[in-house]
């Protein structure tokens, strides 16, 4: 590091490696500052641009591609309303240095790296800027997805999901309920115009929705945020399709273990005892979470015949090398945001050993189901991060097949680096690749059938409902010529004609995004 700069690093107690888990333990003294030869005196802002930028001098994935400290000045990046918004200007502009990876020209957030202020942490569910559930499965809002299907100048407003125990499934909504009018607003004749205002009326603290239900019949609700603690499933069913057997399983986030295994065990076992042969696994709105959890995903999964690498991440030279020693600066925790020590003394993500081969994950079977070789899993512009690790793990043991609209492209994982108690930078910090040694997949995952979500003349059907239109392709996939009905435990939506949407300039898109992306690790190896 050039002797004539200076950097101080805040030592804190972080989230368990996520931005999702509350800290649990005291902050550390933060080490001396080490004072450059100028004059005047440093900002609290200014140190903490400096920290943001030789953090991504050891740590980034693309740190090879970054300018000297005097090449890229930190403190330029100063002047916006706030230190966030200073922090957020620097940020981008060190990821533009991967480019095409996670910025393209005209980007105006980075695609994959990005800063939490943990100041906007609800003080009972840990929801942060990008989640509106987060990674343990708390709530504090309506409780409802939101997504618009059709063209700019007429389009739907749907609920494209409900979240358990929210105030939305509590009110009765469910999945393929037409919105019409948002606090008496009518909107779906433009937008562009309308987006905005959209956005701003459903992240209200009370909404009033008023629509057709996907029963048919009109509703005015009035939905308050509210905190809920909610499950990572969708759905899940054994649907039969001629002679086969096929597990469903509709999976909203890869949630910690406590949310998420014992759910995830109880399902698959499930399958096991129903004789399933085939499975669907609906990840369209799934956006990643917890490696730990992906890997546990991929053990219920995967054929008992699959063995040795499930795969294996990389990071940047530096670090595999040993050589990010400013990571002595951020204390290494366990699952519970415990401070981990060895023989007395506090342990930090210098300890950690960064090698592929200390970061290779083999199998280890999980669960009954053994001998499932046929997979379609459902994808869209959502699914990312952990879901497409769970996919490319799973390619070169099984016939996989991906069915709806290409993923959004995020072979990158990252732990967070914190400043000033305050802030956890998520850098992107590791890629992963399967057994073949295969990934790269920044562009996304194209699926063998590439589909509309709500195709011209068609409406929304819920979670498990075979007319689905994605999972009746994958059922046509995995039982080709057999005909599906619905049980009496899912209903057909009926809507009127006027509910139906045209293909031409589509948009079937999110227009509120607040789930989470990201693959975020927490389990790490020391070094000798």
């Amino acid at each position: 590091m050039n002797k004539r700069y200076f950097l101080i690093f805040s030592i804190m107690s972080v989230l368990a490696i996520g931005a999702c888990k509350k800290s649990k333990v005291d902050p550390v003294t933060t080490p001396p500052v080490v004072t450059p030869p100028t004059t005047g005196t440093a900002t609290r802002q200014q140190l903490s641009l400096d920290s943001i930028f030789l953090y991504a001098k050891e740590i980034y994935y693309w740190n090879d591609k970054l300018p000297t400290y005097d090449a890229f000045n930190p403190r330029q990046y100063s002047g916006l309303s706030t230190d966030k918004a200073n922090y957020d200007k620097e940020l981008l502009e060190i990821t533009k240095y991967s480019s095409p990876y996670e910025w393209t020209t005209g980007a105006t957030s980075p695609k994959y790296s990005y800063i939490f202020d943990k100041t906007n942490k609800n003080p009972t569910a840990s929801i942060n800027e990008v989640s509106s559930v987060d990674l343990e499965g708390n709530g504090n809002d309506l409780g409802i997805r939101f997504g618009l299907y059709g063209s700019t100048s007429d389009y739907i407003v749907y609920v494209t999901a409900v979240y358990q125990n929210s105030p939305a499934e509590k009110s009765g909504f469910v999945r393929g309920d037409v919105i019409k009018k948002i606090n008496g607003v009518s909107y779906g004749t433009d937008y562009n115009s309308e987006v905005g205002a959209l956005n701003t009326a459903l992240s209200g603290t009370t909404v009033t929705l008023e629509g057709i239900k996907a029963g048919g019949t009109a509703f005015n609700l009035t939905l308050t945020k509210a905190v809920f603690k909610s499950s990572p499933i969708y759905k899940s069913k054994v649907i039969t399709a001629g002679t086969k057997k096929v597990g469903y399983v509709a999976y909203a986030r890869f949630s910690n273990a406590d949310n998420s295994v014992n759910e995830l065990n109880t399902i698959f076992d499930g399958f096991s005892t129903s004789g399933v042969t085939d499975l669907v696994v609906d990840l369209r709105y799934n956006g990643g979470g917890y490696v730990s959890t992906a890997e546990h995903l991929i053990n219920l999964i995967a054929p008992s015949t699959a063995s040795g690498v499930m795969f294996s991440e990389y990071y940047n030279a530096t670090m595999q090398a040993g050589n990010a020693k400013i990571l002595a600066n951020q204390p290494l925790l366990d699952a519970n945001g415990k401070i981990r020590y060895s023989n007395g003394t506090m342990l930090t993500y210098a300890n950690v050993n960064y090698s592929v081969a200390s970061n290779t994950v083999n199998f280890a079977k999980k669960g009954a189901l053994a001998n499932v070789s046929n997979i379609v899993f459902i994808v869209s512009g959502n699914t990312a991060s952990a879901s497409e690790l769970v996919i490319n793990s799973l390619k070169p043991h099984m016939n996989v097949k991906l069915v709806g609209k290409t993923t959004y492209g995020k072979p990158i994982g990252f732990f967070p680096v914190t400043i000033e108690n305050r802030y956890d930078v998520y850098f992107s910090l590791f890629e992963t690749k399967n057994s073949l040694g295969q990934g790269g997949y920044y562009s996304g995952m194209v699926p063998d059938y590439d589909l509309f979500e709500v195709p011209s003349g068609t409406i929304m059907y819920d979670f498990g409902n075979v007319n689905d239109v994605y999972l009746k392709k994958a059922l046509d996939v995995l039982a080709p010529g057999t005909t599906v009905t619905n049980d009496k435990t899912v209903m057909a939506a009926k809507q009127t004609s006027s509910n139906t949407v045209s293909s031409s300039n589509m948009i079937n898109a999110d227009f509120v995004g607040r789930e989470f992306k990201g693959m975020i690790e927490n389990r790490f190896k020391l070094k000798n």
